[in-house]
C-alpha cells in the first residue's frame, strides 16, 4: 500500500439534522446563515452611511436576494456547468439538494434582482451594490466551507504541500483542499478588505461604486488563481490556453471592476461634477 504525506479528511456527516422526513444539510445552513449575517450587517452598514439603501429597504431586499441567490445560482450551473447533461434530463434541475451550485450563477441572479428592486423602489444602483458587496463575503466563506464539509469542488493532485488530503470521492491521490483556499480568500480576506474601508476609511463610501468595483476586481483575480489549485469540472475539463471554466467566468469579473473603480476614482468625479455644471 502506498502512503502520501498529509492529513486525514475529517470525517463530517453532510446531513446536521435529520427527524423522519425533515433534513437539514450543513450546505443549506451556509447558505441561511449567510443570507442572515449579510442582512444583519447590510442593516447595520446602512444606519452608519446615508446610504438611500435604508434598513427597511434592505429588509424588503432579503426575500429579492434569496430567489435571486438560489435560482440564479442553479440555472448558473446548468448553463455554465452541465448543459448537456440537464439538456438530457431537465426534471434534475429542480433537484437543488442533490448540489450543483454555480457563484456567478448566483452572482449574476443577485444583480439582475438588485437592478429590478433598485428600479422599482428608486435607489441608485451602485448605492445598493457598495453595501451588498461587502456582506456578501459571509455567505462565500460558509458556502466554501459546506464544500469542504461535502467533500465536494476538491483540488488538483499534490504532494507539494503538507496539509494535502484523500478526499473520499476523489480517488487515491492526495489533493489541495481547494475549498478552504477559496474559504480563506474569496470569504475572509475579502471581507476584511472591504470592511475594513468601509468601517475604518468612511472617505471611500463617499465613492458610488468604488466597493461595487473592489469586489469584482478582488473577487475575479482571487478565483482566477485559486482555481489553478482546483480540479476542474470533469464534464468540462479545461479550455484553450489550460483555462477552467470558472476562470473564464472571472475575467468579465476583472473587467468590470476596473470600470468602475475608475468610475469611483476621484478624477472621474470631479469630471462628472463639472460636466453637471
Amino acid at each position: 500500500m502506498i502512503t502520501y504525506p498529509g492529513i486525514p479528511f475529517p470525517d463530517i456527516d453532510p446531513v446536521l439534522f435529520q427527524w423522519g422526513w425533515i433534513i437539514i444539510r450543513w450546505y443549506s445552513l451556509a447558505y441561511i446563515l449567510g443570507l442572515l449575517g449579510a442582512w444583519w450587517l447590510a442593516r447595520k452598514m446602512s444606519k452608519v452611511s446615508d446610504s438611500p439603501f435604508s434598513v427597511l429597504k434592505i429588509d424588503d431586499f432579503l426575500l429579492w436576494a434569496t430567489i435571486g441567490v438560489i435560482v440564479g445560482g442553479r440555472l448558473g450551473y446548468v448553463f455554465f456547468y452541465n448543459f448537456r447533461y440537464f439538456l438530457e434530463f431537465p426534471a434534475q434541475i429542480l433537484s437543488v439538494w442533490q448540489g450543483g451550485m454555480s457563484f456567478h450563477g448566483g452572482l449574476l441572479g443577485v444583480i439582475i434582482a438588485t437592478f429590478l428592486f433598485a428600479f422599482k423602489k428608486k435607489i441608485p444602483i451602485l448605492s445598493m451594490g457598495d453595501i451588498l458587496v461587502c456582506v456578501a463575503p459571509i455567505g462565500l466563506f460558509l458556502g466554501r466551507l459546506a464544500n469542504f464539509v461535502n467533500g465536494e469542488l476538491y483540488g488538483r493532485v499534490s504532494q507539494s504541500v503538507p496539509w494535502v488530503m484523500v478526499f473520499p470521492d476523489a480517488g487515491d491521490l492526495p489533493r489541495h483542499p481547494s475549498q478552504l483556499y477559496e474559504a480563506a480568500v474569496e470569504g475572509l480576506l475579502l471581507f476584511v478588505i472591504l470592511n475594513g474601508l468601509w468601517w475604518f476609511v468612511p472617505r471611500y463610501r463617499q465613492r458610488s461604486g468604488f466597493f461595487t468595483g473592489l469586489f469584482f476586481f478582488l473577487y475575479g483575480i482571487g478565483r482566477f488563481i485559486l482555481e489553478y489549485f482546483r480540479e476542474p469540472d470533469v464534464q468540462l475539463g479545461l479550455f484553450s490556453g489550460g483555462l477552467s471554466m470558472g476562470q473564464l467566468l472571472c475575467i468579465p469579473m476583472i473587467v468590470i471592476g476596473i470600470v468602475l473603480l475608475f468610475y469611483a476614482s476621484p478624477r472621474a468625479i470631479l469630471y462628472r461634477l463639472g460636466k453637471d455644471k
